[in-house]
């Protein structure tokens, strides 16, 4: 029964036509707020593949006395792997009245399962403080780790051999790339001085000279960015980077000096990790609580990956491309994964799905990274919960950083 319910409920909530896309609902801080039962419904419809907006629904279900919608929604999210936490489990059948707690088990998984399949390759003192991505710097063959709390990025090459190069009060780095076709670094930073507003920090992108004597830094700003995060390079050396506050996607293109706005601010709630097709015309686009956007670099259209199979495509922090695959860290979801998102030829649905690590015991919170020579090296313990506003929360101590390496086998087509 609950495969013929998955099944309808994928037949409902799929393009009739593979080369049909799924139209993208525009989502802001206004979005976040709706509470009733009708418009979380419709946002349902909307975004069929996230489970924050089924998480938000059940509440106002369960306290309208909406038993079988509840028990539906509860479903919905066993069918995708969804672990309630433990109180959570001895909580809800409390709240659903009338309904014997066997049934409601039976809609709640006990625990997750656990996959190990990284391992650390390089760990960075606590002075590091909030890290937040990583790259293999081929030039050198060593790693550079961006740090948002420390202005800094830190190289590493051996346990021995490892240095922060301070860039300063106002770089609050994030995101992190290779560049090849100008055999550059190039990193996301927020909170540099602002040429529009004295008063209000800007965010851009910024070239990385990793030496001493080197000339000054290339800074590229917009007026319109908050807080420049994911970054990605494009095979023609074009940039795109994400703004996860205001809602935006900017590019930077080869030879410029100027950021261009590919997806106006407001489209999307908090974009994230971002991934080129392979072919170059399309960016994908993750927003953590809806799912994953498909925006036409030609037509700047966006559309929404969809998916075949009953899956959580919300979530996701860090996205890559990896063949015909969409690698995604998914720290926002229960349990917190790896997995790899097996496409279709037309790049607008996911077809399958493979779990490459879950509920790992060693971390934290997975955060991003990147793709290098088959596998994922990515940070494995993320500081979010020490940290506020980028320093140290009262109480809190920042720990070591694990750069851990994930294989990413099969060989992608």
């Amino acid at each position: 029964m609950r495969a013929l319910v998955a099944l309808c409920a994928l037949a409902l909530a799929s393009p009739t036509l593979a080369e049909d896309r799924a139209p993208w609902r525009a989502v802001d801080v206004e979005t976040g707020q709706i509470r009733d039962i009708d418009g979380l419904e419709q946002l349902a419809r909307d975004f069929p593949e996230s489970g924050s907006v089924r998480l938000r629904l059940l509440q106002p279900l369960i306290a309208a006395g909406e038993v079988g919608k509840a028990l539906e929604t509860l479903e919905w999210l066993y069918d995708r792997g969804y672990v309630f936490s433990d109180a959570a489990q001895a909580q809800i059948p409390k709240l659903i009245e009338g309904v014997d707690a066997g049934r409601i088990a039976e809609r709640l998984i006990a625990e997750a399962e656990v996959i190990e399949a990284s391992a650390i390759i390089a760990i960075l003192p606590a002075e590091a403080g909030l890290t937040e991505s990583v790259v293999k710097d081929p030039r050198t063959n060593t790693l550079a780790v961006t740090s948002q709390s420390g202005n800094s990025i830190w190289q590493y090459t051996s346990p021995d051999e490892h240095a922060q190069i301070d860039f300063g009060e106002g770089h609050s780095f994030s995101g992190i790339v290779y560049r090849p076709v100008l055999d550059q670094l190039w990193a996301s930073v927020s909170g540099v001085p602002n040429p529009f507003n004295a008063e209000q920090p800007a965010a851009g992108l910024m070239s990385l000279c990793m030496e001493l004597e080197c000339s000054q830094q290339l800074i590229v700003i917009d007026s319109q960015a908050k807080s420049m995060n994911d970054l990605v390079a494009a095979t023609d050396g074009t940039l795109y980077a994400s703004d996860s506050i205001g809602g935006g996607v900017y590019r930077l293109g080869n030879g410029s000096k100027s950021l261009e706005p590919v997806v106006k601010p407001g489209t999307f709630r908090s974009p994230q990790g971002l991934a080129v097709s392979e072919d170059g015309a399309r960016l994908y686009v993750s927003d953590y609580r809806y799912g994953i956007a498909i925006v036409d670099l030609e037509t700047f259209e966006v559309s929404r990956l969809t998916s075949d199979i009953p899956l959580l495509l919300d979530g996701v922090d860090g996205l890559w491309r990896y063949g015909n695959e969409l690698i995604a860290v998914q720290n926002g979801s229960s349990p917190m994964r790896i997995g790899a998102f097996i496409l279709s030829e037309d790049g607008n649905r996911v077809v399958s799905h493979r779990i490459l690590e879950q509920a790992h015991s060693e971390w934290t919170e997975p955060l991003s990274g990147s793709i290098d020579e088959g596998s994922l090296i990515y940070v494995g313990n993320g500081q979010w919960d020490r940290f506020v506003e980028g320093r140290l929360a009262d109480g809190k101590q920042a720990i070591p950083t694990e750069i851990r390496r994930l294989p990413l086998s099969p060989t992608p087509h």
